[in-house]
């Protein structure tokens, strides 16, 4: 008789955001004339920028014509997608070869897909408050999964010390859920610990286009030393409103190897087999984000999410809660009032303001008595928002 994955037993019943949503949902059903506002899903609402939407309305032209048509493409992207990114990375003083750049349908799917080229022996540290897949997904894999506390007393940024044990470390800066950023000494620290132990650090940095300070690094190559130790992952979704057009990409060092392998050939080989690449259309609308043209508009957009973070944390300021991003990040973290718990809070929150957060519980056992909101509503939107919670709990 054929066998599932018994390892699914151990994930949570459902995931986080399905449970945000099946709540809000009746809720709605038992209050249908409730104004609800939705600021839990790290979804953008801005529209794609206008160089992204002409470079796709220019690829689809191509392909229905028989000289332009292209069927499948490289499974790891197109080379002027590819050579884009590595222009963009140049501009952060980071020189990447593109044959270390895969392209990919989002951050999340690579997230989920990185296991398959790692064995399932490996200790796998993974900072609580967290993004679920990180867990879930090597969970799914059979791998030993640790945690380790992020918290108000660290900045919810923790560090390696002499008790650290790990084979593979994940790290997410600008955080989600937290919106905390590493410096570049604090990343430092990670690097030479992964290369004093041999350990691999799976570095999402899919909201670094929100970081505002140069002083602060936005990839990982920019620390030295990460080319030994490090695969970056990066998306548009967020950075050009990509959520619904699918595409991101991977950063796998040439020198980077385990058990005499190149993880950027067996990175390779999986997306060769497994997957069949982000369509000519997609990787058109990507590679004009990486224009100046492109990254003027973009940057206007991710302006007018750093506004609502701005209007959050004035409302969070007025409220003398404590809290955490919105200012390098999309993400605004906060302790609960009242010594809530999270999901308690969320339940108020829905009933006297009508407002959908996220409940820091959902990201682990640290993120008890946090909360997230996000950014990425409208203005109109994130103002009532702020204004309900101020007439409520001021």
């Amino acid at each position: 008789m054929f066998q599932a994955n018994t390892r699914y037993r151990d994930l949570s019943e459902s995931y986080l955001f399905v449970t945000v949503a099946r709540k809000m949902r009746e809720f709605a059903q038992e209050h249908p004339d409730a104004d609800i506002i939705k600021m839990s899903i790290g979804d953008v609402t801005r529209p794609i920028v206008p160089a992204a939407r002409d470079a796709m309305l220019r690829a689809v032209n191509e392909m229905a014509t028989s000289e332009g048509f292209r069927g499948y493409g490289p499974e790891q992207g197109y080379d002027f997608l590819r050579q884009a990114i590595a222009g963009y990375y140049a501009s952060l003083g980071v020189t990447l070869d593109p044959a270390e750049i895969f392209v990919s349908d989002g951050a999340k799917s690579d997230c989920g897909n990185l296991p398959d080229i790692l064995g399932s022996g490996n200790r796998v540290l993974i900072p609580d408050p967290v993004y679920p897949v990180y867990r879930d997904t090597n969970i799914m894999n059979g791998s030993e999964v640790r945690f380790m506390q992020a918290t108000q007393e660290n900045g919810f940024l923790p560090l390696p010390d002499e008790n650290t044990e790990a084979d593979v470390i994940y790290l997410c800066s600008p955080n989600n859920p937290t919106g905390a950023v590493y410096d570049r000494a604090q990343l430092k620290k990670w690097v030479d610990f992964a290369n004093a132990h041999g350990a691999l650090i799976l570095f999402d940095a899919a909201y670094e286009a929100f970081v505002n300070n140069p002083a602060l690094p936005r990839s990982i190559f920019e620390i030295d030393g990460a080319r030994r130790c490090a695969i970056e992952l990066c998306s548009l979704s967020k950075t050009a409103g990509f959520t619904g057009v699918r595409c991101g990409y991977t950063v796998v060092p040439q020198e980077l190897c385990a058990n005499g392998l190149s993880l950027n050939k067996l990175w390779l080989r999986r997306q060769s087999t497994k997957f069949n690449g982000v369509s000519y259309i997609t990787q058109r609308g990507a590679e004009a984000v990486f224009t100046p043209d492109g990254l003027k508009q973009v940057r206007e957009n991710i302006a007018y999410y750093r506004e609502n973070a701005r209007t959050l944390t004035d409302m969070l300021d007025a409220l003398g809660w404590w809290y955490t991003g919105g200012k390098h990040s999309p993400y605004v973290w906060f302790r609960c009032p009242d010594h809530m718990d999270s999901w308690s809070f969320f339940d108020r929150l829905l009933t006297e303001t009508q407002v959908v957060g996220t409940p820091g519980a959902g990201f682990g056992a640290c993120g008890e008595h946090f909360f997230r909101l996000t950014s990425f509503s409208t203005h109109e939107n994130t103002r009532a928002a702020a204004d309900r919670l101020l007439r409520a709990y001021r």
